[in-house]
């Protein structure tokens, strides 16, 4: 089962931020849950 994790988005230029910043701006930044897979091991 995958892992979710909510991030902070700028809505403007698409960057992240911490959530708190995007909690203190709602009208220019989105709340997004992002899906977070096992990463596969490099030989």
């Amino acid at each position: 089962m995958a892992k979710t994790v909510k991030k902070g988005r700028d809505a403007k230029t698409g960057k992240f931020i911490p959530i708190k910043e995007a909690k203190r701006r709602p009208s220019t930044t989105v709340i997004e849950t992002i899906k977070v897979g096992r990463t596969k091991k490099r030989k």
